[in-house]
Parts: structure tokens; sequence; C-alpha cells
């Protein structure tokens, strides 16, 4: 990993998760709620910026202690640069414990809180939408266009040809074209017969094939179709690139419910699971690979890494987990069931052991980066 690759990497993050942060910071500060600090990055603080009781814009180069003993600089909000390049923070007051001030995030109605958590992935799905449209509107998508039949396969057998567009698969809509592989990758290929549904000319025609068991060059029998997709992007404009880049991002969220699915179902090995770590990597290998066609594609393609990986923050972050906002979520959806918050201490018991877990949970993903690496 060169250090140029680390750093568009760390770029990546900190996009991603600031723009999550101000999600949460700004829908709080809608709601009138005092946000203590608002800080990109883990650990001691490198840069601090905010305003004195009297009303300065000060600039601070201090440490943590001196924040604490200097209640004067307690006005306001305090932005923060802190040293580790992962992660960040929007503290609110009253989040963690009772306080009586009417600013307080405890002190707001339920339906507040629940916006001003539910804002954090949200507006990491506003992020993936708005990098998808820049890649609409520069290149357009890719259609699922058959480019390739391979004549004696289960596909040309049963009439499909070349420049035949995808629309379902099995009953799923096929919209661009990864999701065919996408369809294949979480369903495998067996001697069970697939519904498939192309469109010509403007006319549908549906199909049913059985794969066929064939021996690759590698020597090894699987399941094939014999067809391949993809013929270039098709360019969009005005409300198409709208269109196409909200699949985009549905495209995404989907892949990340259904890769959560396998791994719940075992389906998905230790290997294929990537931390900050690998994920640098897999940062890398993406500018590596597309160094040889330019700066545009450099930069389209961290684009494309950059939806991925908002999108599944987003996701991950509305899991019902303790510590984090989904777990958050469902103790207010509790709250409102019950018309009356859940017992403070009960709560923050559970969220700290639920983030103790996850900590253990990283340390071990991390620990799985650093061996794949060797």
């Amino acid at each position: 990993m060169s250090f140029w690759n680390i750093c568009i990497a760390i770029l990546v993050f900190s996009l991603i998760v600031i723009i999550h942060e101000f999600g949460h910071f700004i829908v709080a500060k809608w709601n009138k709620v005092k946000v203590i600090e608002f800080s990109l990055g883990m650990g001691p603080r490198l840069i601090s910026w905010g305003k004195t009781v009297e009303g300065r814009n000060v600039l601070f180069l201090k440490s943590t202690k001196f924040f604490e003993e200097h209640p004067e600089y307690d006005e306001g909000t305090l932005y923060s640069i802190k040293l580790l390049p992962f992660g960040g923070s929007c503290m609110m007051l009253g989040e963690e414990e009772e306080v009586e001030d009417d600013s307080a995030f405890g002190k707001k109605s339920v339906y507040a809180r629940m916006a001003i958590i539910f804002a954090g992935p949200f507006f990491n799905f506003i992020l993936a939408f708005l990098l998808a449209f820049i890649i609409m509107v520069s290149v357009g998508y890719d259609a699922p266009v058959v480019s390739n039949v391979e004549q004696g396969m289960p596909l040309a057998e049963a009439g499909i040809q070349e420049g035949d567009v995808f629309t379902e698969i099995n009953g799923r809509n096929i919209v661009i074209n990864r999701e065919i592989d996408s369809y294949f990758q979480f369903h495998k290929m067996s001697d069970e017969a697939i519904d498939i549904t192309v469109e010509r000319d403007g006319v549908e025609k549906s199909v049913t094939v059985t794969p066929k068991l064939v021996k690759g060059q590698d020597g090894v029998e699987k399941y094939r179709l014999g067809f391949a997709y993809g013929n270039g992007r098709t360019k969009l404009g005005g409300f198409s690139a709208v269109k196409y880049a909200a699949y985009e991002v549905k495209f995404w969220i989907f892949t990340t419910v259904e890769s959560l699915g396998q791994m719940i179902q075992g389906k998905v090995s230790t290997k294929d699971i990537a931390g900050p770590v690998g994920i640098v990597k897999i940062v890398g290998n993406t500018v590596n690979t597309a160094k040889p066609k330019g700066i545009s594609v450099v930069m389209l393609s961290i684009l494309n890494i950059s939806i991925l990986l908002t999108a599944n923050l987003g996701v991950m972050n509305l899991l019902p987990i303790p510590a984090l906002d989904g777990g958050r979520l469902l103790f207010l959806i509790v709250e409102w069931i019950r018309r009356k918050p859940l017992n403070r201490k009960i709560e923050n018991y559970v969220n700290v052991t639920g983030f103790m877990l996850l900590m253990v949970l990283m340390v071990l993903i991390l620990a799985n980066d650093v061996i794949k690496l060797f």
C-alpha cells in the first residue's frame, strides 16, 4: 500500500464520516439541541475552534485536559480535528445522562430524537446519491445488455440474442448491469431452471432456461448459461440521471443487506470480511487499476467505491445493535410504543455492553486484515 493510496483512503473515510456526523449535527441544531462538540477523527484533539463565553471566535491548539479545566470555553459548539483519522462524533448535551436543560437531547420529543439519530445514516444515503448522480451525468450508466451469446449453451438455445436487455431474473427486476452479477453471486447456479425476461426492440421476451454443467479452462466443472453482458455506458441527462443515481444507491443498499444475510447464514467466510486496513487495500487496488486509464477514470473509480462505502455505513448503522444508531432508534421506538422512556441506567448498560462487543469485533476484523496482508 503506497502512501498516496493510504491518503486517498483516509480522505474517503473522512468524507463519509463527516457527512454522517453532519446529519446528526444539522438535525440536532434544527431541533435546538446543544451540540457540545463536533469532531472528525478519534483520540486526542489536534486542532479545535469555537467561541468563548464573550463571543470571540478562537482557534485552539490545546489538549483535551485544557478544555476540561477551562469551562469558559464551553460556550456554543467546539469543532475539532483529532489524531486518529477514523470515526468522528457529534456530542450532544444530555445524550448519555439526565440534564436539566431545555437544550438537552433527552428533553426533546421522541420524534425529534428519532429524527436526529436517523439523520446520520440518511445523510450517508444522500451522499451516495450525490456521488452516483455525478457519475451518471459524467459517463452514464451500465445497461444490462447481452454482449455475447455462446452457441450450444442454454441462453442461445432459448433464443436470447446479442443486444437483448435483461429486465428480470427469477422475478428480480434488473435495471443496471451489475445487478446481473449480484443476483448470481447470491443465488448460485445449479440444475434448477431460471426464469429470464429480456427486452428486444421494445418487446419483452420471457424464457425458462436450465444452466448447463460444463468444464472450464481451469478444469473445474460449473453451471453456466453461456453469455456475457455489458457494452459500455449509456449517456444520461436530466431526470434520467436522477433516476439511475437512485437505482445505483438502491443496488448498494440491497447488496449490503443481502451480504449481511449471507454472513448470518454462515455463507460468508472471514476472508470476505474487510475492516479499515482491508478497505485501504481495496481503495489502493482500485486506484492502481484505474491509473493507466487516466486521472478521470481514477476519480470516477474513487467515486464508485465511495458510494459502496457510504451506503454500507448507512445500512450498518441502522442495524438494531446497541451503541449503533439502529440500536438507539430501537430504544426510541420502544419508548414511543410505551409512551414513556426506558430506564436510563438499563439503556446505558446495554449501550456500553454493545459498544465493548463492537470494539472486540473491530479488533478481530483488524487482526484478520493484517493476517490477510501477509
